[in-house]
């Protein structure tokens, strides 16, 4: 049983090694089961050269038996010769006497290659069982290794996917994102500053517009245009245009119309 110890230690020295050594689960798995594999080809070999040790205690158990069986048909060819030759009897049972001898030597030496065969083939079968229940169990690990490595890639995916959740707990990535809001938002409130000390372009047509729609009313307007009216009317000129009835352009219905259209909606 020796072969099945020396199994076991290289397996495991093996093992310790590779935990060591922080391998890849599946790589160490794999390794495993080479080592296995490798070491049952090893016992196996044992095991042959124990049952070939079996085999050859067998036959030469067989062999003495058969040169016994020789000597044996050998003392009774002697006793026969003794028979038919009388007067050299004595010389013909001394031969049977010595066949006998070597017979009796034979038998001897092959029951103690029997017992020696019997106790090789006791252990031959121990040798067999076991190993065969050494490679069932090696089947049985090719067949969980799979089991085993797709654990494994399992583990190591939830392993990342709590690193990658651990690293989103960091507060540093979201105090650096409320930075840069409040940054963003300090950018637009000093252009909004920079803009209400320059004000608008006065020169501009669309500005004016904007003022008179946003800030100014009908009122407003009105009193800008009488004010207007009123400069004309005090310049040089205009009042002797504006008295000298005779020399007044003549009347327009479509102008007095659009002036009449245009007082109403200064005047609502």
């Amino acid at each position: 049983m020796g072969i099945f110890d020396r199994f076991r230690r290289v397996v495991k020295s093996n093992l310790n090694q590779m935990i060591s050594k922080a391998e890849d689960p599946e790589k160490m798995l794999n390794q495993l089961i080479v080592d296995m594999n490798e070491q049952l080809v090893e016992s196996k070999k044992s095991v042959a050269s124990a049952i070939a040790d079996e085999k050859r205690l067998e036959r030469q158990a067989n062999e003495h038996r058969r040169k016994s069986e020789e000597w044996e048909k050998r003392a009774v060819l002697a006793l026969k010769a003794a028979d038919k030759e009388p007067e050299r009897k004595s010389h013909y049972e001394d031969l049977a006497k010595k066949a006998l001898a070597q017979k009796k030597e034979c038998d001897v030496t092959a029951e103690k290659y029997n017992e020696q065969y019997e106790a090789q083939h006791d252990s031959v079968e121990k040798l067999k069982g076991a190993l065969q229940g050494l490679q069932q169990r090696i089947e049985e690990a090719q067949r969980k290794k799979n089991l085993l490595i797709a654990r494994a890639r399992r583990a190591e995916a939830q392993k990342k996917i709590q690193d990658q959740i651990s690293g989103l707990s960091d507060t540093s990535a979201f105090d650096a994102f409320e930075k840069m809001a409040s940054r963003v938002d300090q950018i637009e409130a000093e252009a909004d500053a920079i803009g209400e000390i320059e004000g608008p372009d006065s020169s501009s047509i669309e500005n004016e517009f904007a003022k008179l729609e946003s800030g100014g009313s009908d009122d407003a307007m009105l009193e800008d245009l009488r004010k207007k009216m009123a400069l004309e009317d005090q310049r040089p000129g205009n009042a002797s245009k504006k008295g000298d009835s005779s020399k007044a352009s003549p009347a327009d219905p479509e102008v007095d119309s659009m002036m009449e259209e245009l007082k109403k909606k200064l005047n609502e």
